[in-house]
């Protein structure tokens, strides 16, 4: 049955039919509160965002509840995926073969490709443990496809990364917040937090395998990246012995809105939250099948519609936001999403059709 309700609708209220999870997720009602919050205290001059500093632990010990296993002494904390891929990037030798998939989202493979000094080699996403072989160091690639949501078994791509001694990192950021992930699934683990978990632009996480921190760099470390950063400021201490030799210094007003989003995935339960989520997907795409139009195949929330791009537009104009992506339409469903979010979609498109 679909579900007729948000799971958080004392979190929401939005004013149009939001269908775009998979570009930015909605800032909910303790996000905004806890951001007012901070930002009445930083223009009076009673407080600065570093004054939230404290609240950094907590948040890496909340993305450390996401994946099964870890702690929050794996968890470094960054800007951006891009910039914390840079880290393993840094850490491979020169000439080192990096698999990734043909069509991923620019931020995994481009740290690799642009180091100048690597051997990128991109295959299909389907083939892409079988094309792990004994010159292969790293696999790199997005555990659920940003373009159309399909999603590659961890476990499965570890295993064989492992059998031909390399390592394997996973962007979880279409992925977290609705698929339960297991950190030994992955000897890295980067996901932004401003999409599914509801957080902030300026934040991104790495969750590093204690025995595969020799393999990421800290690159520009700063003061945080130290060992005893409020110590060394001025000094010229060691840095951190773990993950968080990675960090950069945090945006703390986006630390804030972040642990603010984390806290509704974890109340509301992941497995419950992707049930919901699934849910309204599929039966998006079983709309869509009434109406003749093909969407990928998958079972994630993020659906697409190949070709489909030409009628972003369309919905727009009728109030259901989606995104146009390599010239698909594609619309993404979460917590705050409905069954009559759905019934609205497929309304514009079926009168667009016509």
């Amino acid at each position: 049955m679909t579900p007729a309700a948000s799971l958080a609708p004392g979190e929401y209220a939005p004013e149009v039919t939001y269908l775009n999870t998979a570009s930015h997720g909605l800032l909910p009602a303790r996000g905004r509160a806890v951001l007012e919050t901070v930002q009445a205290g930083w223009s009076s001059g009673r407080s600065t965002p570093g004054s939230y500093d404290h609240l950094v632990p907590e948040l890496r010990a909340s993305f450390a509840r996401l994946l099964t296993g870890a702690t929050a002494a794996d968890i470094a904390i960054g800007g951006t995926v891009a910039g914390l891929i840079g880290r393993v990037a840094a850490g491979l030798p020169a000439g080192a073969e990096v698999l990734v998939a043909e069509g991923d989202f620019a931020s995994v493979p481009n740290p690799f490709r642009f180091r100048g000094d690597l051997e990128v080699r991109a295959v299909p996403l389907e083939k892409l443990a079988d094309a792990v072989r004994a010159e292969t160091a790293l696999i790199a690639v997005s555990l659920t496809q940003s373009a159309d949501g399909r999603t590659v078994d961890p476990a499965a791509l570890r295993e064989a990364a492992h059998a031909h001694g390399a390592r394997l990192l996973i962007d979880a950021t279409q992925a977290a917040g609705w698929l339960p992930l297991r950190f030994a699934d992955a000897d890295f683990w980067v996901c932004a937090t401003f999409k599914w978990l509801l957080g902030a632009r300026s934040v991104s996480l790495l969750a590093v395998q204690p025995e595969a921190l020799d393999g990421a760099v800290p690159l520009a470390a700063g003061w945080y990246a130290g060992a005893d950063r409020w110590g060394d400021m001025y000094g010229f201490g060691p840095l951190a012995t773990t993950a968080h030799r990675l960090d950069d210094t945090p945006d703390w007003l986006g630390v804030t809105a972040s642990l603010a989003g984390l806290g509704l995935v974890h109340e509301l339960g992941v497995a419950a939250i992707g049930a919901h989520d699934r849910t309204l997907a599929a039966a998006f795409r079983s709309g869509l099948a009434e109406l003749g139009l093909d969407a990928v195949p998958g079972d994630s929330p993020i659906v697409t519609i190949p070709g489909g791009g030409v009628h972003a537009a369309a919905l727009a104009a009728g109030g259901v936001l989606g995104s146009a992506r390599g010239g698909g339409l594609r619309v993404s469903f979460h917590l705050y999403n409905t069954g009559a979010d759905v019934e609205r979609a497929l309304a514009v498109l079926r009168e667009a059709g016509r």
